[in-house]
């Protein structure tokens, strides 16, 4: 095995509960026989769900990596494991510009009004109007009147760097 790199922060190889949830929860909306343990296809459309697309043979290498009796399943537990590693891999960073991308629908590299009130509509939430004008005043930092992605990422980070 290879050792990994020495991580710069401790409190961040550990899964916040929602994180477990999600995993847990994904695990069992794919488990379609319910018998605790899921096969390739359910695998990778589980993983999926999760954010990680993965091509047949990524999928392939990692059921080889983790699936220990051969049986081609992979239990819970080991789904666990193998989620766990993907995402304390992941680049907080790019998870948040991929986050900014779906806030930007209309690519213009800015959060409008717009923008803000169109995901409150498609997620059903009733914020109203002045609530959202207020959301973006808080950290719009050049008083543009939009949230640019280094904003979005100082929001997101709680970093106060300005590019």
């Amino acid at each position: 095995m290879s050792k990994s790199p020495p991580k710069k922060k401790e409190q961040s190889r550990v899964l916040s509960n929602d994180q477990q949830n999600e995993i847990q929860e994904a695990f069992e909306l794919f488990d379609a026989d319910k018998d605790g343990q899921i096969n390739y296809h359910e695998f990778k459309v589980a993983m999926s769900a999760l954010g990680f697309m993965k091509t047949k043979s990524e999928t392939q290498q990692i059921m080889q990596k983790y699936e220990k009796d051969s049986t081609d399943m992979i239990s819970l537990e080991t789904f666990t494991e193998i989620m766990k590693e993907l995402i304390l891999a992941q680049d907080p960073k790019e998870e948040v510009l991929k986050a900014f991308q779906l806030f930007d629908s209309d690519e213009t590299g800015k959060i409008s009004f717009k923008n803000l009130k169109q995901v409150a509509r498609e997620l059903g939430d009733e914020i109203s109007e002045d609530e959202l004008r207020a959301m973006i005043a808080e950290f719009d930092k050049d008083n543009d009147g939009e949230i640019s992605q280094q904003e979005f990422l100082n929001i997101i980070l709680g970093s106060s760097e300005t590019s």
